[in-house]
């Protein structure tokens, strides 16, 4: 067949355009699937900061609190890859707020609690100058008042009686022997005898029973020692009395607050006893020495006492404003914005863009606490804005994502193992957190601290047996706010770090109390919470009595879950009535 040169032009470029149409079409699918496909790989996991057990191929809600899921990849390369990205439904649900830095005025505000005392300055113990026994007594009551000169007492007294008759015939020989006579004068002015009484037996020429104990000063009774018919020696106490035109006010100051108070500084307190009414004083005196088992010292303020109108052991209420020393402007910050442990302190700073909100951990250098505020000394300037509640929130969520947070400043991937100092919490092959329980010492004041946690934990149990769900998150929630409240300061050394670890884990596994919606979900939070307190009972051991980790082989889809009771008997929270007996005792904790 013979084709002509038109023809073969005309099929080349029919030719050509249909490569060129093929390129267009299917070359770029090729590309935009290649785009897809490298997109899709940058967001592989979407979890909830909340509840990491949460895997999902794609954003959207947690199944169990609702907050918006975080992808573990993000590709977004205008988020500062340091900083934890949050939607404003997300920072909703987990109860977060800020706050922008500004300076205070770097006054303090000490509240006090306290006492009317006696002036110890003004206490006298009245004393008998005669021994023998009290023939009369004049003094009927604490609280009495007694003048001074005022006869208390007539004492028998059998060596006046011989000293008497001493007199009488050193008299009749004064003409021979006149330094007996003087000798024995001087013998009963050493008891008090006065020259009138002395003159009065000389002319008598007879003795007398009964001598009387007079008044040396004036004053209230405090504390009655005698009474009648009791014998008693020369010098002994018959009471005490006070003088209360003044009085002192003894206000209780905190060790940690000792440093911030110094004599002449002006306190202003109130009495119940005079509702509406302001009082004030400057401490005169602090004490030298902590109570050891308070840890409290004395500051007193010495106030007039005119009418009588404060008695001793009134209550009074007062408060102490004092300054950091300089002038320097300070910023402060809510003590709720500080996570904190050792030396290391942190607060989240809110960045806001037309990408969204992130927050970024920053190291900062504390001052001191002035009531519910922290000076912050270094890391962070005015205007500033940063997470003030639900701090510990964003560094869960900082650490699931891989950022730097409280436990990890470099960052990286969240781990099967959680390293705080020395202190370390394998997990293992189930993914069950192995906590220390290894004897630890804790001091006295830290066991004090731990027992509403206890009484939180027991209540939230007897609940769960009961099939209560209303009791049983509201004990629950009682758990989560008991906890928080508790100060990580007075666990020293190594306890210091076992706590932390403690701590994070209940923290961890509490944070959702509030959308728990039945009581199986409170089940499942039963379980982890009970093997952090049977680790922590057996390390710290702050119970007065003995306790009894349980255990229900049926629990937990049939793994089996533990539990810690006051009762040796088995009561089942796991499976509350429909089978309450089911499971063992497994050790006793003592």
């Amino acid at each position: 067949m013979n084709i002509d040169k038109k023809t073969k032009i005309l099929l080349g470029l029919t030719l050509v355009v249909g490569i060129l149409l093929g390129a267009l079409f299917f070359g770029g699918d090729s590309k935009e699937e290649e785009q897809k496909t490298e997109v899709t790989s940058k967001v592989e996991v979407w979890t909830c900061s909340m509840h990491p057990q949460i895997r999902q191929p794609e954003p959207g809600d947690c199944p169990i609190c609702g907050m918006d899921l975080i992808s573990l990849e993000s590709g977004d390369d205008s988020i500062d890859p340091d900083a934890i990205s949050m939607s404003e439904s997300a920072m909703i649900i987990a109860g977060i707020s800020t706050y922008k830095v500004g300076n205070t005025d770097g006054v303090k505000e000490i509240a006090l609690n306290g006492k009317i005392e006696v002036n110890e300055k003004t206490v006298y113990s009245q004393s008998s100058h005669i021994p023998g026994r009290i023939e009369k007594i004049q003094v009927s009551f604490v609280g009495e008042y007694v003048k001074k000169g005022q006869v208390v007492a007539y004492v028998y007294s059998p060596d006046l009686a011989s000293a008497q008759q001493e007199l009488i015939e050193a008299y009749s020989v004064k003409d021979i022997q006149p330094q007996l006579l003087e000798s024995v004068k001087t013998k009963l002015k050493n008891w008090k005898v006065s020259d009138a009484t002395i003159n009065s037996i000389i002319s008598s020429g007879k003795t007398q029973d009964k001598f009387p104990i007079y008044a040396d000063v004036s004053g209230y009774i405090i504390k009655k020692n005698v009474e009648l018919g009791d014998y008693i020696q020369k010098g002994q106490t018959l009471y005490d009395v006070a003088d209360l035109s003044t009085v002192w006010v003894l206000f209780e100051i905190y060790e940690s607050d000792l440093s911030w108070v110094k004599k002449g500084d002006k306190v202003n307190y109130t009495v119940a006893s005079f509702p509406g009414k302001t009082f004030s004083g400057a401490i005169t005196f602090i004490d030298p020495f902590i109570n050891p088992m308070t840890r409290i010292a004395k500051a007193r303020v010495e106030v007039s006492n005119s009418g009588l109108k404060f008695k001793p052991e009134m209550f009074v209420s007062g408060t102490l404003k004092t300054k950091i020393v300089g002038n320097k402007a300070t910023l402060s910050v809510p003590k709720s914005a500080v996570m904190w442990t050792g030396k290391r302190s942190i607060v989240y700073i809110k960045n806001e863009t037309d990408k969204g909100i992130s927050f970024k951990l920053r190291e900062v250098t504390l001052g001191p606490l002035l009531g519910n505020d922290y000076i912050i000394e270094e890391g962070l300037e005015v205007g500033e804005e940063i997470v003030a509640n639900g701090t510990f929130n964003v560094d869960a969520a900082a650490q699931l994502a891989g950022k730097p947070s409280m436990m990890n400043l470099e960052g990286g991937k969240v781990k099967t193992g959680h390293n705080h100092g020395d202190a370390t919490m394998v997990m293992s092959e189930d993914k069950k957190v192995v906590l220390k329980e290894d004897k630890t010492t804790i001091s006295a004041e830290a066991k004090k601290s731990l027992q509403g946690l206890y009484k939180n934990y027991f209540e939230f149990k007897d609940a769960l047996t009961k099939d209560d769900f209303n009791s049983a998150k509201k004990a629950l929630l009682e758990f989560e706010k008991t906890l928080g409240k508790i100060n990580m300061s007075i666990f020293k050394g190594e306890s210091h770090k076992v706590w932390m670890n403690y701590q994070t884990e209940l923290k961890k596994n509490t944070l959702h109390a509030t959308h728990i919606k039945n009581i199986n979900e409170l089940r499942m939070s039963f379980e982890p919470i009970s093997n952090v307190m049977i680790a922590m009972t057996k390390a710290f051991n702050p119970l007065n009595k003995s306790a009894y980790v349980q255990f229900c082989p049926m629990a937990n889809n049939d793994k089996g879950a533990n539990w810690l009771s006051k009762e040796n008997k088995v009561v089942n929270p796991y499976f509350g009535a429909s089978m309450l007996k089911c499971g063992e005792v497994k050790e006793t904790v003592k």
